[in-house]
């Protein structure tokens, strides 16, 4: 029995790895669940959210080669408009340096606080103190520049 792409299926997880889940699917099939499309939130460990034995819906997204990739967050029947929690979550704060939201003025128009030679400026001179730094911290391992000392 072949299955659609775009169909919804349930099946059983048979086997879990490091990189996703493999699910029988009616008929004999066998289809993978790649740990990207486990759940909504971020999969470090399958195991988290999913055991041996259990029966999922999952939603066959392609078949290539004999090979079925299923999806979880796929075959979850959302309201319309409403789309995945990685859209819903608030914004990341801005890291220390980092201008690229403050640089975004209102209308869409993109205007830099800095010119070009500015950040070339400020580019270099970092490069310098880190460079500086890391040849300094390489010849106090190596012994310094004056070779052996009795």
């Amino acid at each position: 029995m072949s299955i659609e792409v775009g169909s919804k299926v349930t099946g059983k997880v048979t086997g879990i790895t490091n990189f996703g889940a493999f699910v029988e699917l009616p008929g004999g099939l066998t289809g993978l669940v790649h740990i990207s499309e486990v759940a909504d939130s971020y999969v470090k460990d399958v195991n988290d959210h999913l055991k041996i034995g259990d029966q999922i819906e999952v939603k066959v997204i392609s078949e290539k080669d004999g090979k079925t990739a299923l999806s979880i967050k796929k075959a979850i029947d959302r309201p319309e408009g409403q789309t995945s929690s990685y859209s819903q979550r608030p914004s990341r704060p801005g890291r220390p340096g980092d201008s690229r939201s403050k640089d975004v003025r209102s209308k869409g128009k993109f205007q830099p606080k800095e010119n070009f030679e500015d950040k070339m400026l400020r580019f270099l001179k970092t490069s310098e103190e880190n460079l500086t730094t890391l040849k300094r911290s390489t010849e106090t391992k190596r012994g310094g520049r004056g070779g052996r000392r009795g």
